[in-house]
């Protein structure tokens, strides 16, 4: 279990949507001060002074490692920072492929690669890695970002375990920022997802499983991959 009062948090992407509503839910738990880091840090926009804005590109790791010799304090990190490009694995731009997974999977990698030991220091605490529904389920580069992503957090979880560090996965489907403004499918709001993932934070879980269609998704994972596909049926 981490107590979120009084600590120093590190959210990536900070400058809107999710990772906004992130930085807003730290503050209002009770968070001491929050990093909020993006690639232009002029555009995180608040007046709250426990707010710090932080240059911080997720694919570059002279910027990661910058970042972290600033935020010396950081015990809770949130991996949030993330793009879509909606790529055919089979035919899709491989270009476009790898700068999605060069941010979805290498650079949460990479920034707790960074931190990890900057949490230890600081006794511990935990990292929150947003995944998605579909780590689970198979639509193209993205999904296959992201499940990259799931399995890595399972792995750094067992790794970071004896550091004292929790590692939170949080599955959610469409939730209702920018990147999806072109969805017409039911979304999250984006306070849902930064309530039930903090609150895992602070109950000690190891995921979060927000909203309708990522309960779905992980309540089928155990039938026959045709039930989530139906258009392989025959």
């Amino acid at each position: 279990m981490t107590d979120i009062t009084g600590r120093v948090a590190l959210v990536t992407g900070a400058n809107r949507g999710l990772g906004a509503a992130f930085v807003a839910e730290l503050l209002e738990r009770g968070a001491s001060k929050v990093y909020a880091a993006a690639r232009r840090p002029g555009s995180v926009e608040s007046d709250d002074p426990r707010v710090v804005p932080l240059e911080l590109d997720v694919t570059d790791p002279e910027s990661i490692g910058r970042a972290a010799s600033i935020a010396t304090d950081v015990s809770i990190l949130v991996n949030n920072a993330g793009i879509a490009v909606n790529q055919s694995l089979v035919s899709g731009d491989l270009e476009e492929i790898r700068r999605e997974l060069d941010t979805n999977f290498w650079g949460p990698v990479l920034v707790t690669r960074a931190f990890s030991p900057i949490l230890e220091a600081n006794g511990g605490g935990a990292i929150v890695n947003m995944h998605s529904a579909l780590s689970w389920l198979g639509v193209g580069s993205y999904s296959a970002s992201k499940a990259a992503l799931w399995s890595a957090s399972n792995s750094v979880r067992v790794d970071l375990a004896p550091a004292g560090i929790q590692v939170v996965g949080v599955h959610v489907g469409y939730v209702d920022t920018d990147m999806a403004a072109d969805v017409t499918a039911d979304k999250v709001p984006p306070q849902q997802v930064v309530e039930e993932a903090l609150d895992a934070v602070q109950n000690d879980e190891a995921e979060a499983v927000v909203g309708d269609t990522a309960r779905y998704v992980k309540s089928h994972l155990h039938e026959d991959v045709r039930v989530l596909y139906p258009q392989l049926a025959r």
